[in-house]
């Protein structure tokens, strides 16, 4: 089975794609949640080789420093893209995540959106464009996934 990774800018729906595959019977996860990121910004190594070894049929999302390390154990790996006013937007309404309510947070995302995804895009095997419907996206990443 294939393992995914999801990755891209904080308010590009990593969070709502990977709910809207969870509601269609996908394993999931996401890294932002229950210790897979350490206080450096990185996912744990130890955990995340050993759990890339013991599941696949996963899709996984996430945006750290290290996430290259694993990326040869990914059949694929998305990243959502979306203009910096679409994030912003999101990110101010979100009520599920405080980040990127803070003027210091919201010039972060943009400094990363400017730095940081030109590298994620380099990593990746397929873009996808943010603003279209999460159940879209979810169709896209699905023909993945088969």
């Amino acid at each position: 089975m294939t393992r995914l990774l999801v990755t891209g800018m904080s308010g590009t729906g990593k969070t709502t794609l990977l709910r809207e595959l969870a509601r269609r019977g996908h394993d999931t996860l996401d890294t932002d949640y229950d210790g897979w990121v350490l206080p450096d910004g990185t996912w744990d190594e130890p955990r995340m080789a050993a759990l890339l070894a013991a599941r696949t049929g996963l899709v996984v999302s996430g945006t750290v420093a290290n996430q290259g390390v694993f990326y040869d154990r990914f059949a694929h790996v998305v990243l959502l893209s979306a203009p910096l006013d679409v994030i912003l937007a999101r990110v101010a309404q979100r009520p599920d995540n405080p980040y990127g309510k803070t003027a210091r947070q919201r010039a972060e995302i943009e400094t990363n959106l400017r730095e940081v995804e030109p590298l994620l895009r380099r990593g990746a095997t397929l873009e996808l464009d943010a603003r279209r419907p999460a159940p879209d996206l979810a169709d896209a990443v699905e023909a993945l996934l088969t």
